[in-house]
């Protein structure tokens, strides 16, 4: 095996590779990178068993194909402090492979690209398409209240499914913590065969970390436990969580009547600075509303309180307290210049809307106190 390929494309492609690839594998094969070279492409594949990583790269000078497996963080290590644009690998045996660029030259130990576990299964039957900023925007708006509880697996994914609203079909997104809820969707151009699914938090910030730099259509498919989403040159497959994920229509409230409106960016910044005081995630963050006037505090017994008073359009009284951090993370998913609460009384969950964004609610639990 000989080529030669660009230093950036290459350090794009193994940054990739370091999300998925566990620090702590217990097969040292799982720590390295598949690198095949073959019809002026460079394929480079990594996994955790769970996951599956895999870019090609185009436009590669091959002087002989083949393919061997080396370890992902210091070939990344290595490839990223390389100025020079051209990087040349040879593999030296079965056990080295060397590369060189400029004055720098590096033999790194090799194990079998026989030994590499991959598993390409058919995927062919539930494919659709999806733009990619509809499914980074459904991913972003769910991807914070992911719950990080492993004793229920079934609420630490994304639970995506297929909804219908007047005749018109949604791809939704949901995601709990039981402290808070996410929902978004986005419009379908077309019936699509798609069985509901839970995807993993690892995948979620792996995709968006992809997306990030996409802008184009993904091929999309399922298959019982899997997922495959194909772009860019680029495949992501994933297994899927196995579980039932809980009927949140349930949760969402449906005579929350007295209407809250807030101008965004101040309500940000006052509640992450009262908040400055909480040392504790217990202490929360008590909102006093009293006719067109929100009064925040925050009272930890350790550090001090805090209280700021913001002008709002709400005509009712009302006492509810909430988590400040979880306040702070709907409201920064928020597209608009406003923010809107529907609430009923201190003890209810609040719903959150965007009036921005009619395609993506929120709902919070109130603290007691």
């Amino acid at each position: 095996m000989k080529f030669s390929v660009n230093q950036k494309d290459l350090q794009n492609s193994l940054n990739y590779c370091q999300g998925v690839i566990e620090k702590r594998s217990t097969l040292p094969i799982l720590s390295n990178v598949l690198l095949e070279a073959k019809n002026e492409n460079l394929k480079i594949t990594a996994t955790d068993l769970d996951l599956i990583f895999i870019q090609n790269i185009k436009n590669v000078d091959i002087e002989e194909e083949g393919q061997t497996t080396t370890s992902c963080s210091t070939l990344y290590d290595i490839v990223r402090k390389f100025n020079n644009e051209k990087i040349n690998f040879y593999l030296a045996s079965e056990n080295k492979i060397n590369l060189e660029s400029d004055n720098s030259s590096f033999n790194l130990n090799c194990l079998k690209a026989t030994d590499f576990p991959i598993t390409e299964s058919n995927f062919k039957e539930n494919e659709f398409i999806l733009n990619s900023k509809k499914l980074l925007k459904l991913l972003n708006k769910c991807k914070f209240s992911v719950s990080s509880d492993e004793t229920r697996h079934y609420l630490s994914g994304i639970f995506f499914h297929v909804t219908d609203n007047d005749g018109k079909k949604f791809l939704t997104a949901a995601s709990t913590d039981s402290h808070r809820m996410a929902i978004s969707k986005t419009l379908l151009s077309e019936e699509i065969n798609f069985d509901p699914i839970i995807l993993p938090k690892k995948t979620i910030f792996q995709l968006c970390s992809l997306l990030d730099h996409y802008d184009g259509d993904i091929k999309i498919s399922n298959l019982k436990s899997k997922i495959k989403f194909e772009f860019n040159n680029t495949i992501l497959m994933s297994k899927l969580i196995d579980g039932k994920f809980p009927n949140y229509f349930q949760v969402i409230p449906k005579d929350n009547q007295k209407k809250l409106e807030i101008d965004l960016k101040p309500f940000l910044t006052s509640v992450d600075r009262v908040a400055s005081v909480s040392l504790d995630k217990k202490d929360g963050l008590k909102m006093n509303l009293i006719n067109n006037n929100l009064n925040l505090s925050v009272n930890n017994s350790n550090s001090g309180d805090g209280k700021e008073s913001l002008s709002v359009k709400f005509d009712h009284e009302l006492d509810i307290s909430f988590n400040p951090r979880y306040l702070l993370d709907v409201a920064s998913n928020m597209d608009g210049n406003k923010i809107e609460f529907y609430l009923k009384e201190s003890g209810s969950p609040a719903l959150i809307k965007d009036p921005s964004d009619f395609d993506s609610i929120y709902v919070i639990m109130p603290m007691k106190g």
